[in-house]
C-alpha cells in the first residue's frame, strides 16, 4: 500500500494531538484512565498532548501526509528502570492532578518495559476513526520496522487491545511475558519484536 509519509514537526503538535485525541477516544485503556464519555472528552487531549510534547522532543512523530494517522516513537536505550523515577507523578500533575490513575498508568507500563537492550518503542499509534481499517496503521508502522530490520534493532509496544494484538503479531511482535493487567481494568500486552535477521535464525533452528 502506497502510503506517503513524513515526519511532524512543532508546527503540526497542535493537530497531532487532536488525531490522537479522536482516534483513542473509545480505546480501552483511554477508558479507564478516563471513565467516562463526557469526562473523557473533557480531559483526554491532555494527557495526548504530554504524549506528544514528550516524542516530539525526544523522538519521533511519522505522520501520514494526508493527516489521516500517526505513530509516535522513541529510541530507547538500554538501562535500568528507576522505581523512584518522578516522571509519572509529574505528568499526572501536569493533565489531571485528580486522577490517580494517569500515575498509575505510567508505573505499570515502566515497570514492565524491558531495559536490557535498546530498542525503538512505539509509543502510540493513531488512525482517525474514518480511516480505520485500511491499512494505514500497518504502513507506517512497517517504514519502521523495515529501519528496525535494517540496523539489527528491537521493537517494543504495549498493545492497549486484543484487536490492536493481532495486528501487532502479523507485523512479527509476540507477547512478551504476561499481559499487564489494569487495576478493575482493561489488559495491555507487552510486546517484543526482534529484527528479521533474529527471527529468520530463530525459525531455521
Amino acid at each position: 500500500m502506497g502510503v506517503a509519509i513524513r515526519t511532524a514537526t512543532e508546527a503540526d503538535r497542535d493537530f497531532v494531538v487532536r488525531l490522537l485525541d479522536e482516534a483513542f477516544q473509545d480505546d480501552p485503556v483511554s477508558g479507564w484512565v478516563f471513565p467516562g464519555a463526557e469526562y473523557r472528552r473533557a480531559t483526554h487531549h491532555r494527557l495526548m498532548a504530554a504524549f506528544t510534547d514528550i516524542v516530539l522532543a525526544d523522538g519521533r512523530i511519522d505522520l501520514t501526509e494526508d493527516g489521516s494517522a500517526c505513530a509516535l516513537w522513541l529510541p530507547t536505550p538500554a538501562g535500568e528502570h528507576d522505581p523512584d523515577d518522578d516522571g509519572p507523578a509529574q505528568l499526572r500533575d501536569a493533565v489531571d492532578p485528580a486522577n490517580e490513575r494517569v500515575e498509575l498508568i505510567g508505573r505499570l507500563t515502566a515497570g514492565i518495559h524491558p531495559c536490557d537492550r535498546a530498542h525503538e518503542y512505539l509509543w502510540m499509534i493513531g488512525v482517525s476513526p474514518q480511516r480505520q481499517g485500511e491499512g494505514l496503521g500497518s504502513a507506517l508502522i512497517g517504514a519502521v520496522l523495515d529501519r528496525c530490520d535494517g540496523d539489527g534493532v528491537p521493537a517494543y509496544l504495549e498493545a492497549s487491545s486484543a484487536r490492536s494484538r493481532k495486528l501487532y503479531e502479523r507485523l512479527g511482535f509476540e507477547l512478551l511475558g504476561s499481559p499487564l493487567d489494569l487495576p478493575e481494568g482493561p489488559q495491555m500486552f507487552p510486546m517484543w519484536r526482534e529484527p528479521r535477521e533474529l527471527r529468520e535464525l530463530r525459525a531455521a533452528r
